[in-house]
């Protein structure tokens, strides 16, 4: 199964959480895509970024999430590459049966994300408008990969956090 991970983080050199999950997935030899060096001006090369998704039978989104969303970058590269007519409606059906993870980063604890916890919402409600595409697009959301309380990681935390990464990604 080839996988490629779509890496959304605006600063990766200053992300110890995801620079070590995406080393550790291209030491494995998987591909991984960081969009915002890619497309530092955000002009977003639609036709290639879907070439590259009919070439791939795993997407993974990687990212931190943000305000309890995803980077301003993902949204907009989600909006233009997954058109009408491609990714869905008439005759859209490119990435009908992909197999899809997210993959994300939250500074709080995973308790914190829990309906009694500080925020009072779980990390599965929060996805839910992104697993909501496979409603049009027929991608099949395989269960999150998700790395909480990154603010307060150990290394070995960190290095058995990018361990469990590549060996769900193979």
């Amino acid at each position: 199964m080839k996988t490629t991970i779509f890496l959304f983080h605006p600063d990766i050199k200053t992300s110890r959480v995801n620079r070590a999950l995406a080393s550790a997935a291209e030491k494995a030899g998987i591909e991984v895509r960081n969009l915002y060096t890619l497309y530092p001006d955000w002009k977003i090369d639609v036709t290639q970024e879907q070439n590259v998704l009919k070439d791939v039978d795993r997407i993974v989104f990687q990212f931190p999430m943000y305000w309890y969303s995803t980077p301003s970058l993902m949204k907009e590269w989600l909006d233009q590459v997954l058109a009408y007519g491609w990714a869905y409606g008439s005759n859209g059906n490119a990435l009908q049966g992909k197999k899809v993870i997210l993959a994300l980063s939250q500074g709080a604890a995973a308790e914190a994300y829990t309906k009694d916890g500080r925020y009072e919402v779980t990390t599965e409600e929060l996805l839910k408008p992104l697993e909501a595409m496979k409603y049009l697009t027929g991608l099949e959301f395989e269960e999150p990969f998700v790395v909480s309380g990154t603010m307060n990681l150990t290394e070995s935390e960190l290095k058995k956090a990018a361990h469990d990464y590549v060996s769900r990604l193979q």
